[in-house]
């Protein structure tokens, strides 16, 4: 083919040729003064204007574009747009959007809807229904749909068997790889979308895979059982979800078989599902690690995430009071000296902080289970080590910065001595209050931080006002 053949129509360059608008373009779309124009059209009653601005955007932004106006205006939007949110619209939306606009919307519709999605989506977009509503939308669908979520609806939430495609392509070892692709090539009703193909025996366990690229650059006459890879990543049906986004990461897997409690090939999970599970787990860790509750969305409800917070506020205040109480023991010392109340706060943050980016770091080693029974006194001590550098570096410019200031070298020595002590302490509490909870069947995230914060506050005004008793610095 000669570059001539090349060349786009009119004599335009291929460059200047017609084509699909990037993504960078679309997300430029997403700015304010375009969310505006599109909501200015819809109040304005122009549905069919607001429709020929949205239509080019991908589903995943048109979701973002719902999630990014007035609820007022979402319904009214989501009514002008009403041709365009599909499936796939849905299934990238927020949850809590989602929700609101599915409460709008009748049973056959949203059956509608779930019938055009893989089934791990139509079933997170069914699972949080009200059971009423959900089981209205499970008879509108057809019987091979409704048979396959409410199977997967059978299975714990968060688990494998929630997450799974049940459409996967499988053939059994005693066929060549001729035999595969004619068979790729004359069922119609085969997955569209997936990256290698599992091999079964006659009970249907799989006892390999074969990916595309082996089976397109394989001759016809070559048998599956000699190009197949036996070892392979089974999922089992009722693993959580953490723990198959890890596997995932730790095997760099792109898809795994699930297999039910018998061995038998039931789904697939792909590498696009685990990428959800991972940015959900993620975010939250991080709201429980902040008390936000579990799930702090800008989305959610107002009363819901005062609810959410509140307990955990109420929990903080309670801590606070065992400091409080400390610092009252050691009134008539703070009363001859000031700067004892203005330096021991300092004492008690510097700690906190410590604490926290130790916490931080023993959570997420938990998550990804790279902290274990096995390491886990390698671990602390490790983190001891990590505290002692830094309690002494603190300690050295604190205590050189109080004692040039207040002109009194035992009072830096004095806060010092505390900031080291307390910061080796917010040390081992970062790093064991987590495993601790952890052993106990708790969730490190959710706790740690409350527990964290009494011992680093409590126990930096506790050790910085007795020495300053005890060494004689006050009465």
């Amino acid at each position: 083919m000669s570059d001539s053949d090349l060349e786009a129509p009119d004599g335009a360059s291929p460059t200047e040729a017609p084509a699909a608008e990037s993504r960078h373009d679309e997300d430029d779309r997403l700015r304010p003064e375009f969310v505006r124009s599109v909501v200015e059209r819809v109040q304005a009653g122009d549905a069919e204007g607001a429709r020929l601005l949205v239509e080019p955007l991908h589903p995943a932004d048109i979701a973002d574009l719902l999630e990014l106006v007035d609820r007022d205006d979402r319904r009214s939007l989501a009514a002008a747009l009403a041709g365009l949110l599909d499936g796939d619209v849905l299934a990238e939306m927020n949850d809590w959007v989602r929700d609101e606009l599915l409460e709008a919307l009748e049973p056959h519709q949203v059956a509608e809807i779930a019938g055009e999605l893989e089934t791990d989506d139509a079933v997170a977009i069914i699972e949080d229904m009200e059971e009423e509503d959900q089981r209205a939308v499970l008879r509108a669908l057809d019987p091979d749909d409704r048979a396959a979520i409410e199977e997967a609806l059978s299975h714990p939430e968060d688990s494998a068997g929630r997450l799974m495609r049940r459409d996967v392509v499988a053939v059994p070892e005693h066929w060549t790889v001729g035999q595969v692709i004619d068979f790729l090539r004359a069922d119609e009703t085969l997955a569209t979308d997936f990256f290698e193909i599992f091999v079964v025996d006659p009970a249907h366990r799989p006892v390999g895979t074969c990916l595309l690229s082996w089976v397109l650059r394989t001759p016809r006459q070559v048998a599956v059982a000699d190009v197949m890879q036996r070892e392979q990543t089974l999922i089992p049906v009722d693993m959580d979800q953490e723990e198959v986004a890890l596997r995932f990461q730790k095997y760099a897997l792109v898809s795994a078989a699930v297999v039910d409690h018998a061995g038998r090939l039931v789904g697939m999970i792909t590498v696009d599902d685990v990428v959800h599970i991972i940015q959900e787990e993620a975010s939250e860790d991080a709201f429980l690690l902040s008390g936000a509750g579990i799930e702090g969305d800008i989305n959610e409800p107002v009363r819901d995430s005062y609810k959410a917070r509140v307990r955990w506020l109420i929990t903080n205040l309670a801590t606070a009071l065992v400091s409080a109480t400390i610092i009252l023991q050691f009134g008539v010392a703070i009363e001859q000296m000031v700067a004892l109340a203005a330096l021991g706060p300092i004492v008690a943050s510097i700690g906190g902080n410590a604490g926290t980016q130790t916490m931080a770091v023993a959570v997420r080693a938990l998550a990804l289970n790279q902290l274990t029974r096995s390491n886990t006194w390698r671990a602390i001590w490790r983190e001891l080590r990590v505290a002692l550098l830094n309690g002494f570096t603190i300690a050295l410019l604190l205590g050189l910065g109080a004692g040039l200031v207040f002109g009194d070298p035992q009072l830096g020595s004095v806060i010092a001595a505390a900031v080291l002590i307390n910061i080796v302490i917010a040390g081992l509490s970062g790093v064991a209050v987590p495993i601790i909870l952890e052993r106990l069947g708790q969730d490190p995230a959710v706790a740690s931080s409350v527990f964290l914060t009494m011992i680093t506050d409590s126990m930096g005004f506790l050790i910085f006002l007795g020495l300053a008793v005890a060494s004689g610095l006050v009465g």
